[in-house]
């Protein structure tokens, strides 16, 4: 697994993380531990959690596997957390105030068992809350010595722009990494998320790489999902919802090109459109998300896998979100070009 930094910071990061939202939920605490523990092995350093996985219980199981290990694998972990959304049920318990987050941020450390954490990330846009208060609050807690780098999750483009403008503008810690929702079916980002990502030099660590399942090729078009799967146990799940995302050809269109591709390279499906990610522009990590260790130590094939220049068109074209004519189409983007010929 290669390394790659966390956006413009200097800290080092494998190229593919550990999400770890099935903690707890999904995965049981000894089936956690002995993925952290294939994950670092296979050479990843880069460990994502939030305090909202599992109501705090992810944290927790993450924390107890940190204070089991040896100091050489604990000091090799990168850690990242998040804060934003609900932790109980006053009014003052979610959002990006400075109330919320200090008391998220407290928690998320108590949890973890750690004095700081390597990542912070707001885990959304707050629209209640001015962002100078909230970047305020991460600049302080960087300064106090809680978190080494401030990130953000689910942005938009110009809410991207705005925290770094801001954050430049008052001489605060500037935000260094996005967490987006990324893959082979969600290539929306592309639009303006990215492209603002790289002009401020913010680090992309994408989220849902294989599209909530559906990239795995599990589903198929005649037969709706059923079993211990997340489609099988909640069809309307999500972004990922069944009906939704079967009714688009182009779903089907893409999952025929991986399977093509995979077979040929002689690949698992997941590890193709792994690789396809990995190879993005501005991407620093993928998170991988796992209920069980058989399927993280699949998906952690993909750091070996380069796809052709012929791979990877073939994708980039089958998956073409389709932009109108106007803003992100041919006719917005002649608009915006310019040639000295």
């Amino acid at each position: 697994m290669d390394l790659r930094t966390l956006g413009r910071s200097g800290c080092a990061v494998s190229s593919l993380a550990l999400g770890t939202m099935t903690f707890g939920a999904e995965t049981d605490e000894a089936g956690a531990h002995e993925q952290l523990d294939v994950f670092v092995e296979a050479g990843g350093t880069l460990v994502d959690t939030a305090d909202v996985y599992s109501a705090g219980a992810s944290e927790e199981i993450v924390g107890r596997w940190l204070a089991s290990r040896p100091a050489d694998v604990r000091d090799r972990v990168v850690l990242a957390t998040k804060g934003r959304f609900p932790m109980g049920e006053d009014a003052n318990a979610l959002g990006t105030s400075r109330r919320h987050l200090r008391r998220a941020l407290h928690d998320s450390l108590r949890r973890l068992g750690v004095d700081s954490v390597d990542l912070y990330q707001l885990h959304a846009w707050d629209p209640l809350t001015p962002l100078e208060e909230t970047l305020r609050f991460l600049d302080d807690a960087v300064s106090a010595g809680e978190i080494a780098y401030p990130g953000l999750s689910n942005f938009t483009g110009w809410q991207v722009q705005r925290a770094v403008d801001v954050a430049e503008r008052a001489h605060l810690a500037v935000p260094v990494t996005l967490q987006p929702s990324y893959s082979l079916l969600v290539r929306d980002v592309e639009a303006e998320i990215v492209p603002a990502c790289l002009a401020n030099g913010l680090g992309l660590l994408p989220w849902g790489p294989l599209g909530g399942g559906w990239l795995s090729g599990k589903y198929t078009r005649d037969q709706r999902p059923t079993g211990a799967t997340r489609l099988g146990e909640d069809p309307a799940r999500g972004m990922e919802a069944y009906d939704r995302v079967a009714a688009r050809e182009r779903t089907w269109d893409v999952l025929s090109a991986v399977q093509d591709v995979a077979e040929a390279r002689g690949a698992t499906m997941p590890q193709v459109a792994l690789a396809w990610l990995l190879a993005r522009p501005g991407v620093s990590s993928v998170i991988l998300g796992a209920r069980t260790t058989d399927q993280l130590r699949g998906n952690l094939g993909a750091a070996g896998l380069v796809l052709s220049e012929e791979e990877t068109a073939r994708l980039d074209a089958v998956s073409d979100p389709g932009w109108s004519d106007y803003p992100y189409g041919e006719v917005g983007a002649e608009q915006r070009s310019r040639s000295l010929g």
